[in-house]
This record gives structure tokens, sequence and C-alpha cells, in this order.
């Protein structure tokens, strides 16, 4: 049960490192060898591995929005009993995104990340409005 609070904890304090904009402080916890998946069907979306490819990936994600608000609503834990650090979290966030351009987006999506030795070891993300990820990314 303490490992499923600490994990919970780290979950929420993830989303507000991103929200400063310090990548390395929200890649902390992230495997070596990590996976991010990233939906939709546009130049950034795809399966991005290791570290230094994600560390990459967000540092682009940054530029593209200089505006980011993520809210945590819920961390789910799979199994709030596991040792060792290995579990499943599964974040509800919403999200306020200003891009280059200065136009202002909302969207909402879950965040699923497998954990091993208290490490992210993939992240996946699912994004509700596939039509606003498309124009906030100006791909449409």
């Amino acid at each position: 049960m303490i490992g499923a609070i600490i994990a919970k904890r780290k979950a929420r304090a993830s989303f507000e490192e991103l929200n400063q904009g310090d990548v390395h402080a929200f890649l902390r916890d992230w495997a070596d060898d990590a996976v991010f998946v990233y939906p939709a069907n546009l130049p950034v979306s795809g399966t991005i591995e290791g570290k230094p490819a994600i560390d990459e990936w967000f540092r682009k994600f940054l530029d593209q929005f200089p505006g980011v608000a993520f809210t945590v609503k819920n961390v789910c834990v799979k199994n709030i009993f596991a040792f060792g650090g290995t579990n499943v979290l599964a974040v509800e966030w919403d999200v306020a995104l200003t891009n280059q351009r200065g136009k202002e987006f909302q969207n909402s999506g879950v965040t699923v990340i497998t954990l091993k030795k208290g490490k992210a070891v993939e992240a996946r993300d699912y994004i509700f409005d596939f039509e606003q990820v498309k124009e906030a990314w100006g791909e449409k």
C-alpha cells in the first residue's frame, strides 16, 4: 500500500514538472530503455524508444506548446499491494495548451504507465479529441 501511495505522488509530481518545463526532472524516474507511445497519425506520433529519444520528444513538445498546464484528475494503481516498484498506473488528466502561434487548446486523456523497480518502462497516451491534437500540432 505504501508503494501505491508513493507511485501516485510521483505521478502527480511528474506532471507538475512537465508543467514547469523541467524535462530533466520529468524523466528522472524513467528507465534508460523506456518506451513512450504517442497516438494519432502525425509526424510526432508513434513509439519513441530510449530515454534520450523521449527527452528529445518532450523538448519538442514544450517548444511546440510554450503554455502547458496539465491537471491530474485521478491516478489509479493496478496492484496496491505490489512490492518492489513493479506496477501499472493510469493517470487521468486534463490539459490546457497554448501553441507557438498563441492558439489555446483544451483536451483530456489518460496515460498508462508501466513501472518496473520504480522506473517507468512504458508510457502510453490515450487522448480524447484527436482533431484538436492535429490542429494543436499545426497539422490541420
